[in-house]
């Protein structure tokens, strides 16, 4: 009777210890499928040093890196964007958590930061690659951005039209190590992001 007793045992506690694993990846799934997935940025508004410093101080954003963006040559250096050739725009790519930050708020940071209406040019930069630009992934991404564009215009708030091109992300290009977290490496440098104090209506 003992043998026999011991195995019965055995045999609950098989089946116990299989029900708690699978109740137990249940909730892992259950709790998988409530976060969202991280999400991919990209935008470019000017010299991508400050933009990358503005975005990377945001909570919720979780990883930055600049690079080219928008134009037609593969593996482009900074001299190859520089003299405008390339076709491609400094940009920033990064990466979001939206249950932190959406994609909505961040695109109207971007047009709080930057200068949306001076084609190809924010303060001193000037040249195609210091055009702002939004390069969206996915059609929800693009929903957002124009209906964004359209209410910051109806706004008027900037007064001038935005010049701020909507493109679907393509290839993204790493820029050269030394560009990377540039302002974080050398402080005081270079930059002339910040947020403007401005009212795009109700949302």
């Amino acid at each position: 009777m003992k043998s026999r007793g011991s195995a019965f045992n055995l045999f609950l506690f098989g089946v116990t210890s299989a029900l708690s694993t699978l109740a137990g990846a249940r909730t892992a799934s259950a709790q998988t499928a409530a976060t969202p997935p991280i999400e991919t940025a990209t935008f470019a508004a000017g010299c991508f040093w400050g933009t990358e410093e503005f975005f990377r101080k945001i909570p919720g954003v979780l990883e930055t890196r600049v690079g080219y963006a928008g134009g037609q040559l593969k593996n482009p250096t900074y001299r190859d964007t520089s003299t405008g050739a390339s076709g491609h725009a400094e940009s920033l790519e990064l990466r979001f958590n939206p249950a932190q930050v959406s994609y909505a708020e961040l695109v109207t940071l971007f047009f709080k930061m930057h200068d949306p209406t001076t084609a190809n040019r924010q303060g001193n930069d000037v040249g195609s690659q210091y055009r702002s630009a939004i390069f969206f992934h996915g059609d929800k991404q693009k929903e957002v951005a124009v209906a964004l564009m359209h209410k910051i215009e109806k706004s008027g708030a900037w007064r001038g039209k935005l010049t701020t091109e909507l493109a679907p992300a393509g290839t993204f290009y790493s820029a050269e190590e030394y560009h990377q977290h540039y302002l974080v490496k050398h402080p005081g440098g270079y930059d002339n992001h910040y947020l403007r104090n401005l009212d795009f209506g109700p949302r």
